[in-house]
């Protein structure tokens, strides 16, 4: 089955850039999308340093649906946005002021991959964090999610003058110029080993088949391979319309259940992997049932209102989404928007937000008016509550109602 390869590299223009990341694009372009992807054959899309996140979103949607193996390679900065103090990818025009509506929230990243399997997706990253990312991410690790591999590593930026550059993604890329890519994981080693000391003391070692990036404890960069690394701990809707908010960090749905789940006599196998299969094979009914099943299992064990029993239930809501049913979808995240809130989540909590901000995209969705109709006040509601990070998106939801009931 063909591969798909997504290359990303963003860094800001002007003052705020601490790394030339789109320089290494012609040494990765340069690589058989074959060998990029480790497939027979394989789609590439590259991304230099991208303007809106909305548009890298796109993209990285658009990759982490495709069937078969998924590679995606990054190489850019992190900084905190200012309100809610999360990582970002900054692009092209984040400053430190915008990072929140500039930037590409890294969670974002997690969310489009959570349905995915680490069988078969893989994440390269090259990362340089500005001071307050650094100590973020040293303190808390980077939450890739647990349906990825991880390989790469983030350095905080130094105090030197000039431009840093994407040092471990280059020498990834001259290993893969030799027309073989071995594992990733060994990939990762080799191109470790011709880093060298150049980050050391200074840098975090992501190495992780599947999972949380590292937090602390964490290991430097190494000088050689087998040094000691560190230890390790889908999405809305197609693209928006105008006023619609892009994606929220979902942190109760990245966590899922531990993997080797139970999901059948005899049987013991992580579900979000056979679910990620069933998806890919159409077989959309059988995804939702065993994501019920799962569902079911945490209502009794935890309650209605548990981590557990709302990740099954966004996971639902997202299979809704892949199987193009808007109505179900829309109806779904509405439920667990307003489950939250029952249960004291605050009204801009990340998982309030993403999930107001879901039944959003996917009301947009909905071609039946009459469905469209029925949902709109509602979700109304709920905007009212939890306006979310975009601007204008109550308004939105009010002005296309307004149609709707105009409409014959």
């Amino acid at each position: 089955m063909p591969g798909t390869v997504l290359l990303l590299a963003a860094s800001p223009v002007g003052r705020g850039r601490l790394v030339d990341a789109a320089g290494v694009l012609p040494v990765l372009a340069a690589v058989a999308p074959a060998v990029l992807s480790g497939t027979d054959t394989a789609n590439v899309v590259e991304l230099a340093d991208p303007l809106e996140p909305q548009a890298v979103l796109t993209r990285l949607r658009a990759a982490a649906a495709a069937p078969g193996p998924l590679t995606v390679y990054i190489a850019g900065q992190l900084q905190l946005d200012r309100r809610q103090r999360l990582p970002h990818l900054a692009l092209a025009r984040t400053t430190a002021a915008t990072v929140r509506y500039t930037g590409l929230p890294w969670h974002w990243i997690r969310e489009e991959l959570r349905l995915r399997s680490a069988v078969d997706t893989g994440l390269v990253v090259d990362l340089h964090a500005d001071g307050e990312a650094w100590q973020y991410v040293a303190e808390r690790g980077l939450d890739c999610g647990p349906n990825s591999a991880v390989y790469g590593r983030v350095v905080a930026a130094g105090g030197r003058r000039g431009v840093g550059e994407p040092a471990y993604m280059k020498a990834v890329a001259t290993l893969l110029r030799s027309g073989y890519r071995p594992p990733l994981g060994q990939l990762h080693e080799q191109a470790l080993a011709r880093v060298g000391d150049s980050g050391a003391g200074r840098g975090l070692v992501l190495a992780v088949a599947g999972g949380h990036a590292p937090g602390p404890p964490f290991s430097h960069l190494p000088t050689r391979p087998g040094s000691p690394q560190a230890r390790t701990t889908p999405p809305p809707g197609p693209d928006h319309s105008p006023g619609l908010p892009g994606p929220e960090p979902n942190h109760h749905a990245a966590l899922g259940p531990e993997p080797n789940t139970r999901i059948g006599i005899g049987s013991i196998q992580d579900p979000h992997a056979l679910i990620s299969a069933a998806v890919q094979a159409g077989r959309h009914a059988d995804a939702d049932v065993l994501a019920a099943r799962h569902e079911q299992f945490a209502v009794r064990d935890h309650g209605p209102v548990s981590d557990e029993a709302l990740h099954w239930a966004e996971v639902r809501a997202d299979l809704a989404m892949f199987a193009g049913d808007a109505v179900r979808s829309c109806r779904a995240w509405l439920a667990v928007g307003r489950t939250r809130l029952s249960a004291g989540q605050a009204v801009d909590s990340p998982a309030v937000e993403a999930a107001v901000d879901r039944a959003h995209h996917q009301w947009g969705r909905i071609t039946d008016a009459v469905a469209a109709r029925e949902l709109g006040p509602a979700l109304a509601e709920l905007r009212l509550r939890v306006p979310g990070r975009r601007s204008g998106a109550l308004e939105n939801v009010q002005q296309h109602l307004r149609q709707l009931q105009a409409a014959p």
